[in-house]
């Protein structure tokens, strides 16, 4: 369980923060960088459920999502650094992958087939979740990164979840313009 009772602590005032491990870094560190753009996309994924509540199939599933990315912030705030750490750290697992893809199979199966790349438009759901999206890509480029760097730990289920992430964003995105038939599609060279 977690309990705050103080919410500042003047750590961070000289520009540096600890991981969950206890270890000192500076703000701008990889590491940082990666579970803050994972705290991002979950911040727009909220924002998204203010337009998906009244669709209980996606609003679960979005609710879901924004606890796993708790999980995986947690799992990179506590990198293994050669000796065990002296805790259980909460690490994502396959099954959430497993469990995210066939939610993305499921709502894909009912959407009406692409023609063309979808602008970020449409209702306010399927923007917000393009945002969303977006958001998460970056999440992943940046923990991509931080798994090349020499020293560093990123698993395997942490960089495919944010790839199936971005997946679903982008289906569910669709979902919200009634399955599709309302996305709104690029025209290229339309505008010369």
């Amino acid at each position: 369980m977690v309990t705050l009772n103080r919410i500042y602590t003047r750590t961070g005032d000289g520009g540096r923060t600890r991981l969950s491990t206890g270890e000192e870094v500076d703000k701008y560190n990889p590491r940082v960088e990666a579970y803050g753009a994972v705290d991002e996309t979950n911040a727009c994924i909220g924002l998204a459920r203010l337009h998906t509540k009244d669709d209980a199939v996606l609003d679960a599933i979005l609710e879901r999502v924004q606890n796993d990315l708790f999980d995986l912030g947690a799992d990179l705030a506590a990198p293994e650094r050669g000796a065990p750490l002296p805790w259980e750290a909460l690490r994502i697992l396959q099954g959430q992958v497993d469990r995210l893809e066939q939610e993305l199979d499921s709502l894909n199966d009912q959407l009406d087939d692409l023609t063309s790349f979808v602008l970020p438009a449409g209702s306010p759901a399927s923007a917000a979740l393009h945002l969303a999206r977006t958001v998460c890509r970056r999440a992943e480029r940046t923990t991509v990164y931080l798994a090349q760097i020499e020293g560093e730990t990123v698993s395997e289920p942490v960089i495919r979840y944010l790839n199936r992430l971005s997946d679903l964003l982008f289906v569910a995105s669709r979902w919200c313009n009634d399955k599709g038939k309302a996305d709104v599609l690029w025209k290229p060279g339309a505008t010369r």
